[in-house]
């Protein structure tokens, strides 16, 4: 049997942003999106355009709000690989200019998301099957394991902010 690799990575995402996802973020409000169910969550920062991080990462690791997720997922997740790997602009999280919106986030988001498909798109089998190379914690593994590795965490992030849009929704911490 052949099996087009390249499109079945692709369609794990894909199928799960257009069946599980996408609809559920539909309408994120700004109160949801820098809510703060506990105190001391780590959030973005719209006075100085800033997230809240510290390296090493504290134990336990703090509570993070919809907006910190959503800045995680899109420059850290999405723009600086997008960056590294397809010839996007430079991306970090000291440098980026996060959503101060909801609507700007999901717009972020969205365009993050359609950079990164066109380019696991262009790589086709062969560039699946190369090494991930210098910019990755595991230069050697094939870049097929990043894009796993990358849809992995857009499920997990995305879910915890159903989660939390779930929450809110109920009246949780308030």
């Amino acid at each position: 049997m052949d099996v087009n690799w390249n499109e079945t990575l692709r369609e794990q995402w894909t199928w799960h942003w257009d069946n599980q996802v996408r609809a559920r973020l539909d309408g994120l409000t700004d109160d949801e999106y820098f809510w703060s169910p506990v105190p001391g969550a780590w959030t973005v920062r719209p006075e100085d355009n800033s997230i809240d991080y510290a390296f090493p990462q504290p134990i336990p690791a703090p509570f993070t709000t919809i907006a910190w997720r959503l800045g995680h997922v899109i420059v850290g997740v999405l723009a600086m690989r997008n960056a590294a790997h397809f010839g996007a602009p430079a991306a970090s999280y000291g440098k980026w200019r996060y959503a101060t919106t909801a609507a700007e986030a999901m717009a972020q988001l969205e365009e993050q998301l359609g950079v990164w498909l066109d380019g696991v798109r262009s790589l086709g089998s062969d560039g699946l099957a190369r090494p991930c190379g210098d910019t990755e914690p595991y230069p050697e593994l094939p870049m097929a394991a990043l894009v796993l590795h990358i849809h992995r965490e857009l499920i997990h992030h995305l879910s915890e902010v159903c989660l939390l849009r779930d929450l809110h929704l109920r009246g949780a911490g308030r």
